[in-house]
C-alpha cells in the first residue's frame, strides 16, 4: 500500500536548521533536474533556507490529524506527499518553508501539473496488484495517476434524510484520520476491500465503490 497526500497551505517555518539536500529527496534521479529548474525560476534562495522533515513542515488539518512524526518509520515510508515545487516528497525528506499553489503558472514552465506529469509517470511505482490510496485534492490528483496499480480515492460525505452531500470543510480531517488508521494497521491493506474493512474496524462508516472509499460523517 502507498498513500498519496496533498501538501498543506499551512506550513511551519524552520528557523535554524541546515538547508535541504536536493539529492536526498525521494526520486532524486528521476525528478532532480526538474526540481533544479523549478527552483531556479521560483526562488533559488530556498536552496540555502533552513529545512525540516516534510511531515513537520506541513501543518494543515490533515497533517494535524495524521500526526506523521508519531508514526513508525516503516509506516511513514508508505506515504508520499504531492507538491507543486518538489513533485512528491516523503515525510522524512527535509524541505524548507515555501508557498507555491498548484495552479501557479511560471514563465517557461506553465502549469505545475503539466510540468510534472511526464517525470512522475516515470518515477512513481505503478505495478499490477499495488494499492494506492489517494487522499489528494483535485488540483494535485491531476499531477499523476497510475495506469496499472489500483487507485482508491477517499471521499467524505454527510447524509441526512437519505440525501448524501460531499463535504469540503471536514474532508481534510476525515482523510487524515483514515490515513492514520490504515498506516497503524498491523498488516497493510492489500486491496480496496481490506482498506474498507480496516476503516470500519477503526469506527468509520464507509462504502466501497468503483475506485472510491466513501466515508459518511
Amino acid at each position: 500500500m502507498l498513500i498519496l497526500l496533498p501538501p498543506s497551505e499551512g506550513k511551519a517555518k524552520p528557523e535554524t536548521s541546515e538547508p535541504m539536500d536536493l539529492g536526498s529527496l525521494v526520486f532524486a534521479e528521476e525528478l532532480g533536474e526538474r526540481r533544479e529548474q523549478l527552483l531556479d525560476l521560483f526562488d533559488p534562495g530556498l536552496r540555502e533556507a533552513p529545512a525540516a522533515p516534510a511531515g513537520q513542515v506541513y501543518t494543515g488539518v490533515l497533517f494535524q490529524r495524521l500526526q506523521l512524526p508519531r508514526l513508525a518509520a516503516k509506516a511513514r515510508r508508505r506515504v508520499l506527499i504531492a507538491s507543486a515545487l518538489w513533485g512528491f516528497v516523503r515525510p522524512d525528506d527535509r524541505i524548507p518553508h515555501y508557498r507555491l499553489p498548484p495552479k501557479t503558472r511560471l514563465e517557461g514552465i506553465g502549469a505545475p501539473a503539466a510540468y510534472w506529469r511526464p517525470a512522475l509517470a516515470e518515477a512513481l511505482p505503478d505495478a499490477d496488484g499495488e494499492l494506492i490510496v489517494d487522499m489528494r485534492s483535485g488540483a494535485y490528483s491531476s499531477f499523476w495517476k497510475p495506469t496499472r496499480a489500483t487507485l482508491l480515492a477517499v471521499r467524505a460525505f454527510t447524509e441526512q434524510n437519505g440525501e448524501r452531500k460531499a463535504v469540503s470543510h471536514m474532508a481534510k480531517a476525515v482523510r487524515g484520520d483514515v490515513a492514520r488508521a490504515l498506516l497503524k494497521a498491523e498488516k497493510a491493506p492489500g486491496g480496496p476491500k481490506d482498506a474498507a474493512r480496516l476503516a470500519r474496524s477503526a469506527g468509520f462508516t464507509v462504502e466501497l465503490g468503483e475506485g472510491n472509499l466513501d466515508v459518511i460523517v
